[in-house]
């Protein structure tokens, strides 16, 4: 949990109390409905937290327990937003170069037609092994995940289109990071991105001493029916992947959370999440000054790179950057957005509606995240859009007012 002076009141920040209010309620719904079983959500603006809450009940330690905002959760892929910010300082430093291939820093990768796998493709979606399996407990046996690279195979020509990887292009950039810097992915982002902005319990792969803090992840609810995701415009059938009730609850297994996924383990408070993006819209720094990334590596990074191609599943263009997705002029609710805050947005989601982005037009960040994997991915859908909405209008009235005195 970040230290006390990472914290503010909303007014000096700028923030709306009714629209906090508003917010809150929105998320408290979830809870009153059985959809989910807690939150935590937190918002940011000027390196600092103006608000952060943890409702609803949690089990961890094989107890129930009342959650604070001490309690830790898993965050799904909003994690790929860590991998993303740390590849980013690496192309900033000049040892990471975006179009090169996979193949020539990890050779055990370049088989079955997988020499032409590039960098960036890795990041963006785009590299056609989406399926490929790597059981978390491989990671740390270099033959066997030595082994796993050489055995995927490619679903379709890299680079001709996107389809989200959950996990697998994750660990082939793990592995990239490891034979650029000679460090473990989960070390670097620890020791480069964590540690120097003060969020110790910002991590992959937690030691078994914290483990009693964070909350069990569980699941609630039925999927959605065809019809109703028919009329909602999505198909009548979701896709499938590697995002399976056993995949997801894993993640409450202590060997899983010692190990870490670079594609989707990371453990963290709502307000840990919420001060790494202050860091992202402040120009690269935090707080203190340290400085994590150039502005310019950020703008780099947050640049659209997928062109025309669209979600498969929502027929829009899906505004991929280096890893995080970015809000856009148009379809920006399609993304998790919602309807307010600007098209410079940027962030990125995670698998039972976690949610974190920062917009650098406002300054603000906001962080939501929870136990509860409710099986109706629509309705997860509409609370992250409804969610994000609301929190991007707790600034709105400070931006006027701020424009209004100039």
């Amino acid at each position: 949990m970040p230290s006390a002076d990472r914290f503010a009141s909303p007014r000096e920040l700028g923030l709306d109390a009714g629209a906090i209010d508003e917010l809150v309620a929105r998320a408290q719904r979830e809870v009153d409905a059985g959809h989910i079983p807690s939150f935590q959500l937190a918002l940011a603006r000027h390196g600092r937290i103006g608000f952060m809450t943890t409702q609803g009940h949690v089990r961890h330690a094989s107890r129930d327990a009342v959650p604070t905002n001490d309690t830790l959760y898993a965050v799904f892929s909003c994690t790929k937003g860590l991998m993303a910010a740390a590849a980013w300082m690496l192309m900033d430093e000049g040892r990471l170069d975006p179009s090169r291939r996979v193949a020539e820093l990890v050779p055990e990768f370049g088989t079955n037609g997988k020499d032409v796998v590039t960098i960036e493709q890795l990041f963006l979606h785009t590299c056609g092994f989406p399926n490929a399996p790597f059981p978390p407990v491989e990671w740390d046996d270099k033959a066997k995940r030595y082994e796993r690279f050489a055995r995927w195979r490619l679903e379709w020509e890299p680079g001709s289109r996107f389809i989200y990887h959950p996990t697998a292009s994750m660990w082939a950039a793990a592995e990239v990071f490891e034979r650029l810097t000679g460090v473990d992915y989960r070390d670097f982002i620890r020791d480069r991105v964590a540690g120097p902005l003060g969020l110790p319990d910002l991590r992959i792969g937690v030691p078994d001493a914290d483990h009693g803090r964070i909350a069990d992840v569980v699941y609630s609810g039925t999927e959605a029916g065809a019809d109703e995701l028919l009329a909602a415009g999505w198909p009548a059938e979701l896709p499938k992947n590697d995002v399976t009730e056993e995949a997801i609850l894993g993640l409450n297994s202590p060997v899983v959370r010692r190990i870490g996924l670079p594609g989707g383990g990371a453990i963290a408070t709502a307000g840990d999440l919420a001060l790494f993006y202050q860091a992202l819209v402040n120009g690269g720094a935090g707080i203190d000054g340290r400085r994590l990334l150039s502005a310019d590596a950020i703008r780099a990074g947050c640049t659209v790179r997928t062109g025309a191609l669209t979600d498969p599943m929502l027929g829009k263009p899906v505004n991929r950057a280096f890893g995080v997705v970015v809000a856009g002029e148009t379809d920006r609710a399609a993304r998790g957005f919602g309807h307010a805050g600007s098209p410079r947005m940027f962030g990125h989601n995670g698998a039972g509606g976690q949610i974190a982005w920062g917009d650098p037009e406002t300054g603000l960040s906001f962080a939501f995240v929870t136990n509860g994997f409710d099986r109706n991915a629509l309705r997860q859908a509409r609370r992250s859009i409804a969610l994000s909405t609301r929190a991007a209008t707790t600034v709105q009235s400070a931006i006027v007012a701020d424009a209004k005195r100039t």
